[in-house]
């Protein structure tokens, strides 16, 4: 009888777990060099397992500061694998060789703050003084349709690009007594979130970012994932956010991790095993 668990998917979404570890190398250094060997060749055969699975990214990343030694993102639509993966990867170095640091489980999402179509419509015509009906405004919407449609199905179902840099931070609106998010009117947290949007939009082809979301999931309410090619970048655009209504009076952020996607013969190196 087949005692496999039943598959555990979103409605929406896929699960995206940020793993970071720190390594033991006491630990490690008991090890005999054929216990090492074997340590490090079951870790690469789970990674490319993993990647093999349907719609299943899994990134390695060496994390810069000792906040963290080595660190895993792991995109994949099943929790049961996600977890299955999280215990794997715990495991695969030996007993007690990578000891958890940090965590974050999250769902990939659509924003509630989205463009649609008739507020689009309406920027056609207040912003570009086109007419409805005219060939040209619907030629107009119908590419912006197209490209929502991409922008959507980026947002729930991303390629996490292979840019080098990744940082990941969690972050949840303020609920204080003085700013709170969610006493907002939609209407007036729709036209912030569109001032935010549009910071972000500035960094285009230097910042790829995935914002997922983690209410009842996590501590936080989203976890952002930023990738670039220069730490410079990362450094701007977050400096820049900061000033920004929506973070300057509505958002706290948790701790910042660095990483730096490596294949694994070079994290091995990096790390020094």
């Amino acid at each position: 009888m087949d005692q496999t668990p039943a598959p555990l998917i979103p409605q929406d979404g896929w699960h995206c777990l940020h793993l970071f570890y720190r390594i033991e190398y006491g630990q490690w250094q008991l090890l005999s060099a054929a216990e090492q060997r074997a340590a490090k060749i079951a870790l690469s055969t789970l990674v490319q397992e993993t990647r093999a699975l349907e719609s299943t990214q899994l990134l390695t990343l060496s994390q810069v500061t000792p906040k963290a030694d080595l660190g895993f993102m792991l995109v994949t639509p099943d929790l049961q694998s996600a977890n299955r993966i999280e215990k794997q990867l715990t495991l695969s170095l030996g007993a007690d060789v990578l000891v958890p640091v940090y965590s974050y489980l999250s769902l990939t999402e659509e924003s509630e703050y989205t463009t649609t179509d008739e507020q689009y419509a309406e920027t056609l015509e207040t912003e570009q003084k086109l007419k409805r009906g005219t060939p040209e405004f619907d030629a107009a919407l119908q590419s912006f349709r197209e490209r929502m449609q991409k922008y959507r199905h980026d947002r729930v179902y991303p390629t996490l690009p292979d840019w080098p840099i990744v940082c990941f931070y969690n972050m949840t609106k303020r609920r204080g007594e003085q700013h709170n998010w969610y006493s907002l009117p939609y209407e007036e947290r729709r036209t912030l979130m569109a001032g935010h949007a549009r910071v972000g939009r500035e960094y285009a082809g230097k910042i790829k970012q995935l914002i997922t979301g983690s209410t009842g999931l996590d501590d936080a309410e989203w976890g952002v994932t930023l990738f670039a090619h220069d730490t410079f970048q990362i450094k701007a655009i977050v400096y820049q956010m900061r000033f920004d209504e929506v973070s300057a009076a509505y958002a706290d952020f948790g701790e910042f991790y660095i990483g730096i996607q490596l294949p694994l013969d070079e994290l091995f190196r990096r790390l020094q095993l």
